[in-house]
């Protein structure tokens, strides 16, 4: 190893970034772009649903579970009907997501030892959606219950259930998907980046310059690493700053370790990106088979999005060979729940054993020979 070649060949590398504007883009532009895309566009938080009332009763009571209903800010009435008839057409053309439904005798249930019945028709051809409004449906209707009041008092709840919610009091989506995509977005950009450099070599023809030096495969490989690591670590700094400031996540962990973890994700994504440009030699083919490498992985397998616990035991598996499943959790782990290394280790040794493969087969499929 020789420190000088090393520091020329980070040198070149840098320069050809400057001089190359796809490189620039890459470097620079798409991963605020995507951050500030999707930070806005991926969202789970489900407001405004529309509703449709058919209220048979014309109670006080009825009354009442409505205005429950629009005033929790999570539903908006945008049509009373006159007939059950008319609620498949409204949830036909999709005017209303919910149809609620209060019975005439309404009132008379609410004054009887048994429970008062009330219906929800739901669309469900978007199943997430129903799911939450019916949650969402459920919980107010138990808040309306909780504040009946009968002749003699209040309705007595045998079970009083005081639930406090941790790392994310306020339940936005947002805390949840701006750290995790931090992590998606870095390890599309950090292969895509590095998967140009090799290819890139080759195609302009100056590899053949490389070949007539004295400079070792590993001072080559590590060379190009340097300058891509210090624009990741960038990249993530402003990331951090975006989510901090324009989404409102909190950081509640430790900035360095942050840091070193995210040293250890760069090097391994980086090294991936480097082997898959050594072995194409071509940058189009080689930016193509790092977006699949990367892309699907990281955001179908790592957690960002869907669950990895109720997948079948294959993908499971296969989500534990996927960098991203443990820099998302590294990143939730450090950003909301403000964890150490004591609880991150395990993720920590994972992104430290995929940073030493990805320089390893960097290294090894790079030949500096023109065949």
């Amino acid at each position: 190893m020789n420190w000088t070649r090393l520091a020329a060949v980070s040198r070149k590398e840098m320069l050809q970034i400057r001089r190359d504007a796809r490189s620039m883009y890459l470097a620079f532009i798409l991963p605020l772009v995507l951050l500030m895309l999707f930070g806005y566009a991926i969202t789970f938080d489900i407001r405004d649903i529309s509703i449709a009332v058919l209220d048979r009763s014309h109670s006080a009571a009825s009354r009442e579970l409505v205005e429950s209903f629009e005033s929790s800010g999570y539903f908006t009435v945008v049509r009373y009907l006159d007939r059950l008839a008319q609620a498949d057409a409204i949830l036909t053309e999709g005017r209303a997501r919910l149809v609620l439904v209060i019975p005439p005798d309404f009132t008379a249930a609410l004054a009887a030892p048994g429970p008062a019945t009330v219906q929800a028709l739901l669309d469900g051809s978007d199943a997430n959606t129903a799911t939450i409004a019916m949650n969402y449906a459920e919980a107010i209707v138990a808040g309306f219950s909780a504040r009946v009041t009968l002749v003699g008092g209040t309705l007595p709840l045998p079970v009083d259930a005081a639930t406090r919610i941790w790392y994310n009091e306020t339940l936005e989506s947002r805390n949840m998907i701006v750290p995790g995509l931090i992590a998606v977005i870095m390890s599309i950009i950090a292969a895509m980046l590095t998967a140009l450099t090799i290819a890139r070599e080759w195609e302009r023809g100056t590899m053949e310059q490389l070949a007539a030096t004295p400079v070792h495969r590993l001072e080559i490989i590590l060379g190009k690493l340097v300058p891509y690591v210090a624009i990741g670590l960038f990249d993530v700094a402003v990331a951090v700053v975006v989510g901090l400031v324009v989404f409102g996540v909190p950081l509640r962990g430790s900035v360095l370790l942050l840091g070193v973890m995210t040293t250890m994700f760069l090097l391994g994504a980086l090294g991936l990106g480097i082997f898959i440009s050594a072995a194409m030699k071509s940058q189009v083919l080689a930016t193509q088979v790092a977006m699949l490498a990367t892309f699907l992985p990281a955001l179908l397998l790592s957690g960002f999005i869907f669950a990895i616990e109720p997948m079948p035991w294959i993908l499971r598996a296969i989500s534990r060979i996927v960098p991203a499943r443990y820099y998302v959790t590294v990143t939730k782990g450090i950003f909301l729940k403000g964890v150490g290394i004591e609880v991150l280790a395990v993720d920590g040794l994972a992104m430290v054993i995929f940073a030493a493969l990805g320089v390893a087969l960097a290294i090894r499929v790079f030949h500096k020979e023109i065949a």
